[in-house]
């Protein structure tokens, strides 16, 4: 059974209703054309030729952090200073034309592509083994109040009606408000988000999976995995839409 929402959700919720009424009349009651394309494509919102070409991050990875490798081991980094979560596993790469799905789905109110995205991670994550329990990414109150709603949350709730798995809310919190970490370079956003997350609960023994729609440097995610493990997570899985990959080399 789901987790009830918390009051801060259910009013972000509720906020966005009139903003997005006309978004859900279109999901349930007319044709789609393609998001990407513009090809009429009944059900669907994005088309069978469009999805094909989308970044699929289906290239040998490392296990931890689900960077390129070239023989899917555990990359240097990891095997020099192993983030808190166990394993990360990604759906797609961040480059066009996912980050422009994402960018609609996370600014342009499009919360229709929460299930496309629910959808797609699930089928890449199939095979990986069930937690006792997912936990979207949490935002800042304040940062939720501002955005109107949480876009890892959107995709953590659907993913766990098409799965049966336990889904809470509350378990996690963000509990620092701080500044994005799009904003500020690679190298200050681990200090950004020190001690940004505090688990509320004790979770002894359990199996978490973390569902957030992109893993840029893994600083937030590696915070929000220390909470968890410092309350007791015995294993602490990260599943992402995207991974934002480095630039080549020479660039």
């Amino acid at each position: 059974m789901l987790a009830s929402l918390t009051s801060d959700y259910r009013l972000s919720i509720l906020s966005r209703y009139f903003q997005n009424n006309s978004l859900k009349i279109g999901h349930y009651l007319m044709p789609h054309d393609c998001l990407l394309c513009g090809i009429a494509t009944g059900e669907a919102l994005i088309c069978g030729d469009c999805f094909a070409a989308l970044p699929h991050h289906d290239q040998p990875a490392c296990p931890q952090c689900a960077l390129p490798t070239p023989d899917g081991q555990l990359c240097g980094r990891c095997l020099n200073n192993s983030p808190a979560f166990d394993r990360a596993v990604a759906a797609f790469d961040y480059r066009y034309p996912l980050a422009e799905v994402l960018h609609n789905f996370k600014y342009a109110g499009q919360l229709a592509l929460g299930r496309f995205l629910a959808e797609t991670l699930l089928e890449r994550v199939q095979h990986e083994r069930w937690p006792d329990v997912l936990l979207p990414m949490p935002l800042h109150p304040a940062r939720l109040r501002e955005r109107g709603f949480n876009q890892a949350a959107e995709i953590a709730k659907r993913a766990a009606l098409a799965t049966a798995l336990p889904l809470s809310f509350d378990l996690l919190a963000k509990v620092r408000d701080t500044a994005p970490q799009a904003s500020l370079p690679w190298k200050d956003r681990q200090a950004n988000v020190k001690g940004a997350f505090a688990c509320t609960a004790d979770i002894t023994g359990k199996r978490i999976v973390l569902i957030d729609d992109v893993m840029t440097t893994g600083a937030t995610l590696n915070e929000a995995a220390k909470a968890l493990k410092k309350s007791g997570a015995t294993d602490v899985a990260v599943w992402v839409v995207a991974r934002t990959l480095p630039e080549p080399e020479g660039r």
